[in-house]
């Protein structure tokens, strides 16, 4: 099984870092403004911070809803194809894509948890870092036509969908890591820990600039696309290192780990604030990528994890509120802000890590 999540990690973070790094940019090619790309990329994490909603009505990450999920992310994937140049459309297969890939992560991340255990998720997981990183040193080299990026995509995500189905089926219709909400010892609910749900949403808004538009502002501050890429292939090294490296500093206060790394990464977007120009900073900037990407994330579902006995709705609700309900205004606010005061674009980004910290640092001095 080990193995089967590996390849799932390098084939699902290939499909992400193409769709991260490559279609803002491919979007721009085709001439879409900012506040429509930052629209195309606001749309899917709103949808995928309702979904997590109707599993507290009953609804449960099953074998079935996980292989349905797994269709509809390719189904939206390859929608992409015709779409392109059309802004409704788009938008609606980019949803479409942005559903699929809000439910198949979780089931993967609490079979991983259970199966291989904090200490070594790491090591596993950066499997996916490696794909991100594959990916991107690829497709740079093939960029010629937006549609060249777009199979990129869809070849991406017929892997992923192979994988995952691979681990649907043999993980078969087990239900670990799921348990019955009515039950007391099952309940779940955000006001228990208020704060820290506000961490996870703040957190990441504060990526919103970063993952939708830090390739355009590069290239934008007159650096070429392919040393954007390098930079981005340099976040993804720094952030294999420190999940290999991780294990034993997650044996040490989780909590803690959360507002230490937020601080992290308020002084990240300062950097590239401050110095867009700046190949040395920038690559400064993205060597802080091991803390406010890689040991942030584990912190977050390993506490989550032990918090929660309802373990997949957690970490359901982790990527809705975080990825989905944060990544909608992070990508709509980044897209309003860079299109009419663009040199405050990181300066909003870090002033927002710096209330995740605030929030993250308040809900640990309450434990």
């Amino acid at each position: 099984m080990a193995l089967l999540i590996s390849l799932f990690y390098f084939f699902y973070f290939a499909l992400i870092g193409v769709h991260i790094i490559f279609v803002p940019k491919i979007l721009s090619m085709v001439g879409y403004e900012p506040s429509a790309i930052g629209t195309v990329f606001a749309a899917a994490p709103l949808v995928r911070f309702a979904i997590p909603f109707l599993f507290l009505k009953g609804f449960r990450l099953s074998q079935k809803t996980f292989f349905t999920a797994l269709g509809i992310m390719a189904l939206g994937a390859i929608g992409f194809y015709p779409s392109l140049e059309h802004f409704w459309p788009l938008l609606g297969v980019n949803i479409l894509f942005g559903v699929g890939i809000a439910l198949i992560l979780p089931y993967i991340e609490v079979i991983a948890l259970e199966q291989i255990g904090k200490e070594r998720y790491g090591k596993i997981r950066l499997f996916g870092s490696i794909g991100f990183i594959a990916v991107a040193l690829v497709l740079v080299q093939y960029l010629t036509s937006p549609h060249i990026g777009i199979g990129f995509l869809i070849a991406m995500a017929l892997l992923t969908l192979f994988f995952g189905a691979l681990i649907g089926l043999k993980e078969g219709k087990s239900t670990s890591g799921e348990c019955d909400a009515s039950d007391e010892e099952c309940r779940f609910s955000i006001r228990d820990h208020t704060p820290l749900w506000i961490g996870f949403f703040l957190m990441q808004v504060s990526f919103g600039p970063f993952y939708n538009f830090f390739t355009i502002y590069t290239t934008d501050h007159g650096i070429s696309l392919q040393m954007s890429v390098k930079l981005w292939s340099f976040g993804v090294i720094a952030e294999i290192l420190m999940f290999y490296f991780q294990g034993k500093l997650l044996m040490r206060n989780l909590h803690a780990l959360l507002w230490i790394t937020a601080f992290i990464t308020t002084f990240r977007w300062m950097l590239v604030a401050l110095f867009p120009d700046s190949l040395g900073v920038l690559f400064a900037s993205q060597s802080l990528h091991a803390f406010s990407f890689a040991l942030f994330h584990t912190a977050a579902i390993s506490v989550l994890f032990s918090l929660y006995q309802a373990r997949r709705l957690s970490q359901q609700f982790f990527f809705g509120i975080s990825y989905g309900l944060g990544g909608f205004v992070g990508a709509l606010g980044a897209g309003i802000i860079y299109q009419y005061a663009p040199a405050y674009l990181f300066v909003g980004g870090a002033i927002t890590a710096l209330g995740a910290g605030i929030a993250f640092r308040s809900g640990f001095n309450n434990q």
